[in-house]
């Protein structure tokens, strides 16, 4: 395969995956690992991609969201089994407050028949919880954001600020060792801030496309949460790292397909 066809392939990988690895795009091209690399420079070099251990991601601009839509596509059955994980770490009983975001939004699924309490942050879990038969539903108030439906503004802020949790479960935008956990819009970050600081433990959702990126927005620090969960996409030296800096790592098991 040619330079040029070979570029296409790493773009369209790219933007259908966000995250890939020089192995995949090799099997994918015909090429050697050697010459995928030095693809890799050349497009970078370019300002297409950015450069992280075995692989590349996509550069897209920091303050820019990708839509909610377009999300619900990505990543997906990873989000399923990080959401079937974080769940699990949820008690019968326990008071939840459930983030914004298409992560989250699984988790809202699998909510449905459990005995908690929810307040979730989006008007997406809203709707996923209004008929759950076990859980007591709390609505917050805030502006919801075009698309995102996410709660935001002094409502949403003022109704956390009245309660207390026993759990956060959060879903940035985006994760680094230096940025820590982002967001795209101040608001956003804002209302997630406030989440942590009315619960007792933080546990966050990140996908393996959400690491070695900024959004932003800066939240918190990356080692500000209690729990990581993941899957086996995301890096291993992250996940490492996390790990000695005291944050517990799950790492989701794919989900049996019936």
């Amino acid at each position: 395969m040619k330079l040029p066809d070979r570029h296409r392939v790493i773009v369209g990988r790219l933007r259908s995956d966000t995250r890939v690895s020089v192995a995949e795009l090799a099997a994918a091209t015909g090429a050697s690992e050697m010459t995928i690399r030095r693809d890799l420079g050349l497009l970078a070099a370019a300002g297409v991609l950015r450069r992280v251990h075995g692989g590349a991601v996509l550069t897209s601009p920091a303050g820019v969201e990708p839509p909610f839509t377009a999300r619900t596509a990505t990543a997906a059955d990873a989000k399923r089994a990080i959401a079937a994980a974080a769940v699990d770490l949820v008690r019968d009983g326990e008071t939840v407050v459930l983030d914004s975001g298409t992560t989250a939004l699984e988790v809202a699924k699998l909510l449905r028949d459990r005995k908690v309490t929810v307040m979730p942050l989006s008007l997406h879990a809203v709707r996923e919880l209004l008929d759950a038969p076990g859980v007591r539903l709390l609505l917050p108030g805030g502006e919801p954001r075009p698309g995102e439906l996410a709660l935001v503004g002094p409502l949403a802020l003022a109704s956390l600020r009245a309660l207390r949790f026993d759990v956060a479960v959060l879903s940035p935008c985006a994760l680094g060792l230096d940025s820590g956990l982002t967001a795209h819009t101040l608001a956003d970050a804002e209302v997630k801030q406030q989440a942590m600081a009315v619960s007792s433990r933080t546990v966050v959702l990140a996908d393996g496309s959400k690491f070695d990126r900024t959004a932003l927005a800066h939240v918190c620090p990356v080692d500000r949460p209690d729990v990581l969960v993941t899957d086996s996409g995301a890096p291993g030296e992250v996940r490492r790292e996390l790990a000695a800096r005291g944050v517990l790592v799950h790492v989701a098991e794919p989900l049996e397909t019936p």
